[in-house]
């Protein structure tokens, strides 16, 4: 595999699409989809008709068809839903999930994948969630049905994900150990899937997969030399993010500490020693802030095989975020008003996550405070082991009464929000609820949202992911050109 100077970031939910991984790859780059809670988000194209076919037309092409056929008379509108239906979720995972939910999340992600591979033989990658753990061996397994080249995973430490990788495309059961809050070191828990279970018959029909390479996405040379010593099977690489990249970052790794702004405050500690890295002999990608031509420059020069980005993308005509959003946040951008919060709350995880501020969206206090909690998706649920030693699931965006009955604390529940529906809306994907309420969008991006606007040409008031690939690496692709023809 020729390795890329480009990364697009995997930007959930359904921000980084087939659509903008496609447009990606085809210039020669690698183009990411996210398979984060992508079964909601297929169940939402059907049910919203899918009106170009796309969707469909990729579930025709799935080697299994009842699954398939169940999918579709269990989601798909003819036509589509009326604006006051709302959409057919899918259960949340637990640790003994429903076959036809690990088929509906399998496909889900081939469907994905298929679509940004079909007609091109460009490299395409996914990107999923070590926090989200429980519908990661169907994701895997779907993306690698469609031939997917690339798995990058941070938000964690996914040390098992490189000998699933191994196992999955012998079509072999696997399992996965889960993070089980008050567990003790005798305890075991473990999500399993078995592709033949799952879809009978499969490894005959369709042989034996690509093993995709495995990017983990870290934030420093402990956690590298973690998954080097650790993992399961082969790490190809690794994915460098740091504190000013959009979504989930690290914690500081100096403690709690805010600025006056209420973000929390990140120092050396959090930097990456490069040169220790290349130690390790592996290619290396470096993201967070890199979203000009002179950074790429400059990662280059220190080492890096090149860079990710995902803010530039994000607002690109080609992303699936909703196209008003899109528009208003791009606006705010041309006019130098655009604002990066780093929230220490926001986030169920209870990681640092990077909220854009913009009026109508869950950044606004009224907004946040008009909605009724509610947790019926379930992606960011954490597992916790009763008294009895039975796991239950909970949430710190539910009912916050729900929650402390689970033996959460209160206090973990301040200001939390719903990421799950709340990133489904800013996805175009917004669920009604019975009582009219329809849930907020929320954006996140980098600290860089405020430079986007260079890649806007004269005359224009949008910009394509070709605009980026060429504003970002069009220097060095003339000179590497120029140096080819010398020669």
């Amino acid at each position: 595999m020729n390795l890329p100077k480009l990364i697009q970031g995997g930007m959930g939910v359904a921000i980084s699409d087939w659509r903008l991984a496609k447009a990606v790859s085809q210039l020669g780059q690698l183009g990411v989809v996210s398979g984060t809670a992508v079964s909601r988000v297929l169940a939402s194209r059907l049910t919203d008709g899918d009106l170009t076919g796309h969707v469909r037309r990729a579930l025709a092409s799935f080697s299994v068809p009842e699954p398939v056929q169940k999918i579709l008379n269990r989601y798909y509108v003819p036509g589509g839903k009326t604006p006051d239906m709302p959409y057919t979720s899918p259960p949340a995972y637990n640790l003994r999930p429903p076959t036809f939910l690990d088929q509906l999340t399998a496909i889900a992600n081939y469907v994905e994948v298929f679509l940004a591979r079909e007609g091109h033989g460009g490299l395409v990658g996914i990107n999923l969630l070590e926090k989200v753990q429980m519908p990661n061996l169907a994701s895997l397994y779907g993306a690698m049905l469609a031939g997917v080249d690339v798995v990058l995973m941070g938000a964690g430490i996914p040390t098992q994900i490189a000998g699933v990788l191994d196992k999955l495309s012998r079509h072999e059961p696997v399992s996965y150990r889960v993070d089980v809050l008050g567990a003790g070191p005798e305890d075991d828990h473990r999500i399993h899937f078995d592709p033949e279970r799952v879809f009978p018959g499969i490894s005959k029909l369709v042989g034996q997969l690509k093993r995709p390479k495995f990017f983990p996405i870290i934030s420093s040379v402990v956690l590298a030399q973690a998954l080097l010593k650790r993992s399961e099977g082969e790490v190809s690489g690794f994915v460098i993010e740091g504190p000013t990249a959009g979504g989930h970052n690290a914690p500081p790794r100096a403690g709690g500490a805010l600025n006056e702004k209420g973000e929390p405050i990140y120092g050396e500690k959090d930097v990456v020693d490069l040169e220790k890295m290349k130690k390790f002999g592996l290619p290396f990608w470096l993201a967070g802030g890199y979203g000009n031509p002179f950074q790429v420059q400059a990662a280059l020069d220190a080492g890096a095989a090149g860079v990710q980005v995902g803010t530039a993308f994000a607002l690109c005509d080609e992303s699936g975020m909703e196209a008003g959003l899109k528009k208003k946040l791009l606006r705010q951008v041309l006019d130098e008003e655009a604002q990066v919060f780093t929230s220490p709350l926001a986030s169920p995880t209870g990681f640092p996550f990077k909220v854009a501020l913009l009026e109508g969206t869950m950044s606004d206090p009224e907004i946040y405070q008009e909605r009724n909690r509610i947790c019926d998706l379930g992606f960011l649920r954490s597992i916790y082991k009763r008294e009895d030693g039975s796991v239950g699931y909970r949430c710190a965006s539910e009912p916050v009464e729900d929650y402390v009955k689970k033996g959460g604390l209160e206090e973990n529940t301040l200001a939390r929000t719903c990421l799950c529906n709340n990133l489904m809306s800013t996805a175009g994907f917004p669920q009604r609820r019975k009582d009219g309420y329809v849930e907020k969008p929320i954006v996140t991006s980098g600290d860089d949202l405020v430079a986007v606007g260079q890649f806007v040409r004269a005359g224009k008031t949008s910009y394509s992911a070709e605009d980026v690939v060429n504003y970002l690496l069009g220097p060095l692709l003339r000179a590497e050109a120029a140096g080819a023809k010398r020669l």
